[in-house]
C-alpha cells in the first residue's frame, strides 16, 4: 500500500474529515491532499505523524519474498509464459481443452 492510500484510509477509518486531519497533524489540508493523491510523498516521519494523528499507529514486518530463489532469468521467465499461453486457444470453442496440470497434492490446500 502506497502512502497516500494509507493517509486516506486512516483518515476515513477515524471518521476526520481532511481538514480536521490536517490540523490534528499540524499541516494544511492542501499538503494532505497531495500526499492523498499521491502527487507528493511524505517521509516515514511525516507519514507516522499524520496516521498518529488520525489515532492509528504504522507497524511493519520483514518478510521473505514468496519466489526468493526460486526466479528464472527475464528471458527464460518470458518464455515459459508466453509458452503456457500458446496452450490457451485464443478464442473460446466449444471443445475448450485445458493445458495439463500436474496434480494437486493432498498437504497443499
Amino acid at each position: 500500500m502506497d502512502a497516500g492510500a494509507l493517509i486516506r484510509r486512516a483518515r476515513r477509518r477515524s471518521g476526520l474529515g481532511l481538514r480536521a486531519l490536517a490540523r490534528a497533524a499540524g499541516t494544511s489540508h492542501a499538503t494532505l491532499s497531495a500526499y492523498e493523491s499521491g502527487s507528493v510523498t511524505p517521509s516515514v516521519a511525516t507519514l507516522e505523524r499524520i496516521v498518529g494523528a488520525a489515532g492509528f499507529t504504522i507497524q511493519t514486518e520483514l518478510r521473505p519474498r514468496v519466489d526468493a530463489g526460486s526466479r528464472l532469468p527475464r528471458g527464460e521467465e518470458l518464455a515459459a509464459v508466453l509458452e503456457l499461453a500458446a496452450k490457451f486457444p485464443a478464442r473460446h470453442s466449444p471443445t475448450l481443452e485445458y493445458p495439463p496440470f500436474p496434480p494437486r497434492r493432498k498437504d497443499a490446500s
